[in-house]
């Protein structure tokens, strides 16, 4: 079945192409609720959440072409991992003590050396705040400006998480460099 037929299935309530959707798409869309949630508990709850949006509003998705239905669920799944971390706001705020950011300069060494899973398993140990910023400017490439609209903050805090979530992260990757 191709995407379009899958679509057009989805749209008319079967079952079988819902479950097939799932199938195809479910975990590449965990690994963007992982993302943002940090904890396979809450990616499971966002991911099932986000489901159900999906067939609820299918009939609003117009298919564009190749590559048009992993967007489209992948901005689903986004926005439904924005809208957790909203509804849990008092984790979102939270800031790192000034003397837990590392001093030095920003290294830009490369992680080319580092599996993806221990970078993925980085970011994910991130406050919830700045794993947020972090993965809407590095991964969804929105710039602190739109990053502080969504989450309702400044731009400027989004940069200064941004800045703090790359410092934690530089920390990490250093020590795990250092431990090999």
């Amino acid at each position: 079945m191709t995407e379009e037929e899958l679509v057009s299935a989805c749209k008319r309530g079967d079952s079988q192409a819902q479950r097939m959707l799932y199938e195809q798409y479910g975990g590449k869309l965990m690994a963007v609720c992982l993302r943002y949630t940090g904890d396979r508990e809450s990616a499971q709850d966002v991911l099932h959440d986000g489901f159900i949006r999906i067939f609820q509003s299918m009939d609003k998705f117009s298919y564009q072409g190749p590559g048009s239905l992993k967007a489209w669920l992948s901005k689903v799944m986004v926005n439904e991992s924005l809208g957790f971390l909203k509804r849990h706001a008092a984790k979102l705020q939270q800031e790192v003590l000034v003397d837990e950011i590392p001093d030095w300069e920003d290294e830009e060494e490369g992680v080319d050396d580092i599996p993806r899973s221990t970078l993925m398993r980085f970011i994910s140990e991130l406050p919830d705040g700045y794993r947020t910023v972090f993965n809407l400017f590095v991964f969804e490439e929105k710039s602190h400006k739109e990053i502080g609209k969504l989450l309702g903050i400044t731009e400027h805090t989004s940069s200064s998480q941004f800045y703090r979530a790359k410092c934690l992260l530089m920390k990490k990757i250093k020590e795990y460099r250092e431990s090999l």
